[in-house]
């Protein structure tokens, strides 16, 4: 069997990097939706289309009959990832919206990185070794010398704002750690639950005079900025840990910024250039992180959806191809090893200070 020895490679950060660019094209698109819909119809419209665009993965993978058979933490995690993420914060980022510039609203939503680093730091277990420090301060540099760039979006905007990316900072870390969904599982269910919802508020709140047109393109943006990108999001945080994700995810301004040039003719600045410069090398470092230390596993019994292209699956199958993703019941015997490693669903650890190799 071929295993990954030197941790989870390019891959999921590949994943989180186009996860970034699928929501950074949400922000102008949602400006333009705000004209015709309230912020709790359009966070609605948008969520039920994530949970529509990921509905073919889910059937494909087996989706749970009810979510009352999932363990309770996973219950916990679940619900608390649909209240945050789902529910409070895209409200609260529409009504932000709707009282400043798409792009002022983009580039403060790098808010989310600061945070998801400081609720890893302080609740989470999902601690930074040095490069991955680097990279946190080089990526929100850049997000300051694009504030700098755009001025503030104003005092009402900006708490909004930053209550919303408080949301997200939860919700990436739960989202993280839940163990018995597939990513296009707990899209659909966050989706399915919170685009409801929502939907339900602005309904009764306001009067439903949406136009087709209007429903249509709601639901294509929620398909492609929320469905497939959290779906990306989660499957890479799931390997690389929330803040690690987060740290690469929080490029999604600077696609908002590209796109604006592109699609609408928008100059770039030179303090938006100079961002540019310095997030490519961020994330460039946070590539070469390297974490490796002598740690041990608890004999533990659980169902989650993983590869066998690592350190810790290496049960035997008689029909499941090994290198496909799956979900199904399994056992891990009790081990200590030392191999590279980043904060996955495997690796919620303490760290001594001296210990290991944290580049």
């Amino acid at each position: 069997m071929s295993r990954d020895r030197n941790g989870p490679g390019t891959g999921p950060l590949l994943q989180a990097l186009l996860a970034a660019a699928l929501f950074g094209a949400a922000t102008p698109a949602s400006k333009a939706l705000l004209a015709g819909v309230t912020p709790f119809q359009l966070a609605g419209l948008l969520y039920l289309g994530a949970a529509v665009a990921v509905l073919p993965f889910v059937i494909r993978n087996r989706l749970p009959a009810r979510a009352s058979r999932l363990p309770r933490r996973t219950l916990l995690q679940l619900l608390g990832a649909v209240a945050c993420g789902g529910l409070a914060g895209p409200v609260l980022l529409l009504f932000a919206l709707r009282m400043a510039s798409s792009a002022s609203v983009a580039l403060w939503l790098n808010l989310e990185l600061v945070c998801t680093i400081l609720l890893g730091i302080l609740i989470f277990r999902d601690p930074l070794t040095t490069r991955g420090a680097i990279a946190g301060a080089g990526t929100l540099a850049a997000a300051v010398l694009l504030s700098v760039s755009e001025g503030t979006a104003g005092v009402w905007a900006g708490l909004l704002l930053f209550a919303a990316c408080l949301c997200w900072g939860v919700d990436n870390h739960l989202t993280a750690m839940i163990d018995r969904l597939s990513p296009a599982q707990t899209t659909f269910w966050k989706g399915s639950i919170a685009g409801s919802v929502n939907l339900a508020i602005g309904t009764i709140a306001s009067p439903w005079t949406v136009p087709t047109a209007t429903i249509a393109f709601g639901l294509v943006v929620g398909a492609l900025s929320y469905g497939l990108s959290i779906t990306l999001y989660i499957a890479a945080a799931q390997r690389l840990g929330a803040t690690r994700s987060q740290i690469v995810f929080s490029s999604a301004p600077f696609f908002g910024v590209l796109l604006s040039a592109l699609a609408l003719g928008e100059s770039i600045s030179l303090l938006q250039s100079l961002a540019v410069v310095l997030l490519v090398p961020s994330i460039a470092v946070l590539t070469a992180e390297n974490h490796a230390h002598r740690h041990g596993h608890a004999a533990v019994s659980h169902d989650h959806w993983h590869r066998h292209d690592d350190d810790h699956h290496d049960h035997d199958h008689a029909e499941i191809e090994a290198r496909a993703g799956h979900s199904h019941a399994h056992s891990h015997s009790p081990v200590t090893h030392s191999h590279p490693h980043w904060p996955d669903l495997h690796h919620r650890h303490e760290h001594e200070r001296d210990g290991g190799d944290s580049r």
